[in-house]
């Protein structure tokens, strides 16, 4: 089962964050968040498998706050 760990501004920032987590060994998968119409520009969902969802949480912190 798939966990919405962090919801991205935008395409951009989701990409970029995918890429730490993938960077770290983990499975991640995108999906946009609310209306399909507003494209890049929208919110992004970041989801991970359920088991590595509080490692996914401690990178994401701290490449947040890095």
């Amino acid at each position: 089962m798939w966990t919405v760990v962090y919801i991205a501004p935008n395409r951009a920032t989701a990409e970029s964050l995918k890429k730490v987590l993938s960077s770290e060994g983990l499975l991640v998968m995108l999906r946009p968040a609310g209306s399909p119409q507003v494209g890049d520009m929208g919110a992004v969902e970041i989801l991970v498998p359920e088991s590595e969802a509080e490692e996914a949480h401690e990178i994401l912190t701290g490449a947040l706050s890095g």
